[in-house]
């Protein structure tokens, strides 16, 4: 492990950093619905602006993930402060679909920016203990999106604007590029270990990793989506649909608080086949369910995706060394460009269901313009409240896969230890 001085401040500005991207994910996640309402946007249009925080985010945190040794961590995330500061100003300022569309980018690229440089940052610092300190640094991101999908909640009680709500975000923002600016940044582990660029990329086609980035798609999808959705599926079958993401999250947070002894006892992939089994039989719940049965399923879900993102990310540092920044950064850029492009199927697919079970022939803006406790108004939220929990069951089919995935990693994990202590 390298000696740096500035571990603890390093490890606090990335969490403020991460908090920042989360947070981004709560709130829109909460204001999602106002936006449509605001600017006349169907669920199509609004899952294509929320799949491009989705794109922004694999676009920098691959590009990032190729310069970051070249150009240094430091300046990545001053990089990535500039594109959140300029992201979260457009979004108050948004006129309409397309201002909506360039904010959106411009926050993905920033939270792409921050993975890119935090991740291998961490693995790096704390080289000793990767896998429970990526747990630690990834719980702020649930953790930002129950702060916010709180502050969702309680503001719009109270009648806030959502312009507000986003602004809130400029102070961490703030805090967290100060920070950074100040202190001083070891070179990635890859580096400091001695292990050669072309050593790097052709790590990076051991066929192990690439079934890695092919199981990233589904964890990643699994987590992010559903988050992401919740409310926009759910808010016909629960009047809290918004505190469901805030349960599912609450319990993220405090199963990455309490991760090191639970890789230690389970393993980096015995944590994954389980994760997954808890996330298939969370979906079924949110998906079969209504009332209280919603609430057991946001906490079974929120057990079952908390230590898929950054335990993926471990086991790649840990079993993987060699593929440094590239390999973090790639993971995390397949899972979000698998998200995005799910997120704008989907998003289309949501609309045709509505669609199939509103009367033949309806027109769908008159319904959608309707006054609410009209009849055009109630067929509507009829037609949403049946069409969400079918999206979610839809999704369902992922963790089931993920479970064989899983399953199947574990022995050939067992296996290569078998063959490791024979030798010796």
């Amino acid at each position: 492990m390298q000696t740096t001085p500035q571990r603890s401040q390093l490890f606090v500005a990335s969490c403020l950093a991460l908090l920042v991207t989360s947070l981004s994910f709560g709130i829109r996640a909460g204001i999602l619905g106002q936006l449509g309402t605001e600017f006349h946007l169907n669920a199509e249009e609004l899952g294509t602006i929320a799949a491009t925080a989705f794109w922004g985010f694999p676009l920098a945190v691959v590009i990032g993930g190729i310069f970051v040794d070249i150009i240094g961590m430091k300046k990545l995330l001053l990089v990535a402060f500039s594109f959140h500061l300029i992201g979260i100003l457009l979004t108050i300022f948004a006129g309409g679909y397309w201002s909506l569309f360039i904010s959106t980018l411009c926050i993905g690229i920033a939270n792409g920016t921050v993975e890119a440089a935090c991740n291998p940052l961490v693995a790096t610092i704390y080289s000793d203990n990767k896998t429970t300190k990526l747990n630690h640094f990834h719980l702020w991101f649930p953790g930002g999106i129950v702060i916010g999908t709180l502050i969702v909640y309680f503001l719009s009680k109270l009648g806030i604007s959502w312009q507000i709500q986003v602004g809130l975000m400029v102070i961490p923002t703030i805090i967290y590029g100060y920070l950074f600016s100040k202190l001083s940044f070891p070179v990635t582990e890859r580096v400091a270990s001695g292990v050669s660029t072309a050593e790097m990329y052709k790590a990076v086609l051991n066929p192990l990793f690439l079934f890695m980035i092919v199981l990233m798609f589904g964890t990643a999808i699994t987590e992010l989506f559903t988050g992401q959705w919740i409310d926009v599926l759910l808010k016909n079958v629960s009047d809290n649909a918004i505190l469901l993401l805030t349960i599912e999250t609450g319990v993220m947070v405090l199963g990455r608080a309490f991760a090191e002894p639970v890789v230690h006892k389970f393993s980096p992939q015995g944590v994954l086949l389980i994760s997954a089994i808890l996330a298939a039989l969370g979906l079924y719940l949110l998906g079969h369910t209504t009332g209280n049965m919603l609430f057991v399923g946001a906490i079974v879900f929120g057990m079952g995706v908390c230590y898929f993102w950054p335990t993926m990310l471990g086991f790649v540092s840990e079993n993987l060394p060699k593929t440094g920044a590239v390999g973090l950064n790639f993971m995390g850029g397949a899972g979000m460009f698998a998200v995005s492009v799910y997120m704008m199927f989907m998003g289309g697919y949501y609309d045709r269901l509505i669609a199939g079970k509103l009367p033949a022939g309806a027109d769908m803006k008159q319904y959608a313009d309707a006054a609410p406790g009209t009849e055009f108004a109630n067929v509507l939220n009829e037609a949403k409240k049946a069409a969400g929990p079918e999206i979610i069951n839809a999704t369902l089919v992922i963790p089931v896969i993920l479970v064989v995935a899983f399953a199947g990693l574990l022995f050939y994990m067992k296996g290569k230890q078998k063959e490791v202590l024979t030798k010796a």
